[in-house]
Formats: C-alpha cells, structure tokens, sequence
C-alpha cells in the first residue's frame, strides 16, 4: 500500500478491557484503589529512605530510584485509563498516544534497569563484603543510575521515531488500555519489517541481556552463600536478596512473555490482561515486599510515621511510674 494515501490521523481509541457498561464502575474502582495503593506505597518507601540516615546506604538508594520510577511507570497508563472509564471516551490523540508510548517505554527500560543494578548491587554486598563500600562509593551509584536513564531514554526515543515514520490507516481502534507498542504497529499501513526487527533486537539486547546479567549475579551469590558455614550466615545472606528475586521474577516473566508471544496467534484481550501484571500489580507490590521481608525499613517506615517516638514515650512513662517498676511479690507456696 502506499502510506501517502493514509494520512492526517489525529486520534486513536482505547478499548480496554471491556465495552460492557455494567463493568466500567468495577474497573474504575478496582484500577483507582491499585493506583492509589501503589502511590502511596513506593512515596512512603522514598520518604523513609530518604528522612532516615539508617537508610543512606547503596541498596535503599536504588531501591528508592526504583520507587520512583515504579510511581511514574504506573502514571503514565492507569489515570488516562481511570478518565476514559469516568468520562466514557475512549479517545486519545495521536500526539498524546506517541507520548504516553515514549514515556511508557522509558520507565520500563528504567525498571529493567534498576533491578539489574541492584542485582550488582548485592553481588558486591556478599560476595566482596570487605569492599562493598569502597566499590558501591556514592559516584558510582550516582553514575549507575545516570547511565539507567541515559540508556532508557535512548532505547525510548529509537522506537518513537521508528513510529513516527509510519502511515496509519483508518483503523484507529487499539485493543489495549494504554498505547503499546506491538498494537500501534499492527494498525500501520506501511512497512512495519524494520519495526519488528528493532524491537525483537532490543528486546534481546537490554531485557535479555539484564535477565542474564541479574542471572550471573545470583549465580554467584549462591555459591557464595553455600560457602557459608552456619545456617543462620546463610539465612541472613538470602534474605538480602530475596525480595529483589522475587520481584525480578515477577517483572521478567510477565513482561517479556507479552513482547515475545506479541507474533502469536493470541487475543489482544489475553495480552492486555498480561500487561496489567507487569503495569499494574507489580509496582504495587513491590513496597509491601520491600517493606514486610525488611526489617530496616519497618524500622524506618515506625519512625517516619512517629509511632518509634510514640513507643520511647510509653517507656519513660513506665519507668517514672514506681509500681509498675517494683518487682511483684512472689507467692507464698506451701512444700508439703
């Protein structure tokens, strides 16, 4: 087809997960209630890390950058979404969708990134524990995090422009809740060869590359904690990692089982369905796996909120109060 006869598209609609009217409230509330939790939840992680000096260590700082990024991630999806159900449009504008799709896949390149970094991060933290604060040194953190943002934009700005250049019909319609990447290229008239091509290449060379990267890195934890000794050496060593695992897990499996089956012969509602894992539950997840597997920051989270002040309080109180500071009297008991 020739793409100059396919010109002058100036919006797109969003169908989301479903056209029923009955089930717009439902998805409003429960998508709102995510949003809400997953906010509030990664500011408090960033809050904590940052007003606690317990926290100033490489680990909690990656893990507040990552925070950061899991809050805009989500941000850039989910309130579009919540104003279409509420204004029951489901219009987006050329100009808005390339821009939600730029900022999408900047913040997921970032993601992917960031666990990658903070799988490093702990590589360096049991493996070479004598020198983990001299190689994890402030610059270098700073440095890790610059060259997170500088690849992620870079990998975003190559597909924007390569979206750019193609034609769109008039089949306007995208079966997803955001603007996705694979679902913008099947509406193109033109060629879209050189697209596929660019995604599936660096799709193998950033998420597939990070993966093996996260992989070498536990792979040499692990064998860093089998030579541990005592048992609870080795608990101590795992559970450091153990959150970061799980959310890796959870990422990667998700994520990139959207992108490599996008060829398949599968529905759009499955893949939309799929995305919401990787889009949604994930960063919402990820401040109560963080916080409930972490004893600083429950620690941090206590005295952020107040309730450590409020606890030292009750303490002075009792300890002014002679009663309750004098021993109980012990039992007249009878030998018989």
């Amino acid at each position: 087809m020739d793409p100059g006869n396919y010109t002058g598209i100036s919006e797109f609609q969003l169908l989301g997960f479903s056209e029923k009217p009955e089930l717009q409230p439902l998805l409003f509330g429960l998508f709102l209630s995510m949003y809400l939790i997953t906010v509030f939840g990664n500011l408090l992680i960033i809050l904590a890390v940052s007003s606690d000096s317990h926290l100033h260590t490489p680990m909690y700082f990656f893990l507040a950058n990552l925070s950061f990024v899991d809050i805009c991630f989500t941000s850039t999806t989910i309130p579009k979404m919540l104003w279409n159900i509420q204004t029951q449009s489901k219009v987006i504008t050329f100009a808005g969708c390339i821009t939600q799709m730029y900022f999408f896949m900047l913040f997921t390149g970032l993601d992917i990134f960031l666990l990658t970094v903070m799988a490093y991060d702990r590589f360096v933290a049991i493996c070479h524990p004598l020198h983990y604060m001299v190689i994890m040194n402030p610059w270098l953190c700073g440095l890790l995090v610059l060259v997170c943002w500088i690849l992620s934009v870079l990998h975003s700005l190559l597909h924007t422009s390569m979206v750019l250049r193609l034609s769109f019909c008039t089949e306007v319609e995208i079966p997803h809740f955001f603007c996705e990447l694979n679902q913008m290229i099947k509406l193109a008239c033109s060629d879209t060869f050189l697209n596929n091509m660019v995604i599936y290449f660096a799709a193998m060379l950033l998420a597939v590359g990070s993966f093996f990267g996260i992989l070498y890195s536990y792979s040499k934890i692990v064998s860093s904690i089998c030579k541990i000794s005592s048992a609870q050496g080795k608990y101590k060593a795992f559970s450091t990692c153990a959150s970061h695992l799980s959310i890796v897990s959870f990422f990667y499996f998700t994520c990139l089982g959207v992108y490599f089956t996008s060829a398949a012969p599968q529905s759009s509602h499955t893949s939309a369905v799929a995305s919401v894992m990787y889009t949604v539950v994930t960063p919402m997840l990820n401040p109560f796996i963080y916080s409930l597997r972490n004893r600083d920051i429950k620690e941090a989270l206590l005295r952020f909120s107040g309730m450590a002040a409020l606890k030292r309080t009750i303490v002075l109180e009792l300890k002014k109060c002679p009663q309750l500071q004098s021993p109980m009297p012990e039992p007249n008991v009878e030998i018989l």
